[in-house]
């Protein structure tokens, strides 16, 4: 099978910086890939480009089997994209956005296209609600939720996770594992490493404008030497001391 996302030598500048310098990347069908940098290291870029919003110098690309250069109109058919923070109207209930986008899609019966997705991501009694009234982790599941219209079957994810606390973080988590188990591919950038644990198949990491690593969890961990065994007693991190306190929504 061909690969749902292929890249091959994008390079992207802007002026006499080079962001992107040689990329190769391949994301499986059904799988989830963590594309992990620094600030500024490219990955948005690469998303960008990847989506169709930017054209990239030279390389060639490609999403579900369309090229992104040749066939743009094909390539946003086939995905869906999520920034950084959620494009939610808040004045609108969570039902109202997701009826408002099936709408635009042009999905027919837009209203049980809405019950199922709030059913699907958890807010089905927040359904009537104001989003101006939901949580963090509860807008950014809607902003999913309301992404995934219409069945895409790539999703990028561009760090979905920024500014929320430890229990929004981990509802969103267990929904984009979700998606995966649905059979939808992601391709999801961050800079949380335990975020790329938790639901990465594979990990790529982005630095100095080329893909320097890219493998599971276990071959990335085999590059290091072996750690010396201690026996020391483990203390709880904070995290799941907040967890254990507040009590955990969403784990994967």
């Amino acid at each position: 099978m061909t690969a749902a996302v292929a890249v091959r030598g994008i390079e992207k500048s802007y002026g006499d910086l080079h962001v992107l310098t040689g990329v190769d990347l391949e994301v499986a069908r059904g799988s989830i890939v963590a594309l992990l940098g620094s600030n500024g290291a490219g990955k948005t870029t690469l998303v960008r480009i990847l989506s169709t919003l930017l054209k990239a110098d030279a390389g060639e690309a490609s999403v579900a089997g369309h090229d992104v250069a040749s066939a743009p109109a094909e390539v946003r058919m086939s995905i869906s994209l999520t920034g950084q923070f959620a494009a939610v109207d808040e004045i609108l209930t969570g039902r109202e956005n997701l009826v408002l986008v099936a709408r635009l899609r042009r999905v027919p019966d837009p209203g049980g296209v809405a019950d199922a997705q709030l059913a699907r991501f958890g807010l089905a009694e927040a359904g009537a609600r104001r989003v101006g009234t939901y949580s963090g982790g509860m807008r950014r599941r809607l902003d999913i939720a309301m992404s995934l219209v219409g069945d895409p079957p790539v999703v990028f994810l561009d760090e979905p996770t920024t500014g929320l606390d430890p229990q929004a973080r981990r509802e969103v988590w267990a929904a984009v594992r979700a998606l995966a188990d649905g059979g939808t591919t992601v391709l999801l950038t961050t800079q949380t490493l335990d975020e790329a644990e938790h639901l990465a198949d594979r990990i790529a990491i982005l630095h100095e404008g080329r893909i320097i690593v890219d493998g599971t969890l276990a071959e990335l961990r085999a590059l290091i030497p072996a750690p010396t065994v201690e026996h020391v007693e483990k203390q709880p991190t904070l995290e799941e001391v907040f967890l254990a306190v507040v009590g955990a929504k969403g784990t994967p």
